[in-house]
């Protein structure tokens, strides 16, 4: 199942076309926990086993965040614990970290503070340009969250 926080991104086609139920939650300044609390009820009907934040850049109550612990994880584009937060691909990248890379992390009522599950990373060379280091983050989420999810729903 697909929840979206964006009725017009371009995954709810893909689920659609694929057959996978989706639904869009509606977020009003305010009232996170009645959002919150609409996906928890579509995730517990589902039967779900694991929640996998992709670019739901929200920062979850502690509501939520307690009733999914040790079944919601999160990507994040830096290497953990450097650089947490909405911009941690840019951040790592304006600090001249010699290091880029991607954490895949457990949640917690923190930002980008939870326990690490996995890393990768590369080198960055002295020409790398933001626009190839964002390219290169992108190849490594593309490579490693699936294979994470897939090795946590088969634990």
């Amino acid at each position: 199942m697909l929840v979206c926080d964006k009725a017009s991104a371009y995954c709810l086609d893909r689920a659609a076309k694929l057959g996978i139920p989706a639904h869009v939650v509606t977020y009003v300044k305010g009232e996170r926990e009645a959002a919150e609390a609409q996906v928890t009820s579509w995730l517990e009907q589902a039967g779900t086993d694991l929640v996998v934040l992709a670019g739901f850049m929200r920062i979850l109550t502690p509501f939520f965040v307690r009733r999914w612990r040790g079944k919601l994880i999160n990507i994040h584009p830096s290497l953990l614990p450097r650089h947490p937060g909405a911009h941690g691909l840019e951040d790592s990248y304006d600090s001249g970290d010699t290091e880029l890379g991607i954490t895949v992390h457990w949640v917690d009522e923190g930002v980008d503070t939870g326990e690490v599950i996995e890393q990768r990373s590369f080198a960055r060379h002295a020409k790398m340009t933001l626009e190839e280091a964002e390219f290169r983050i992108h190849q490594l989420e593309h490579e490693l969250y699936p294979a994470v999810v897939k090795r946590l729903l088969d634990r």
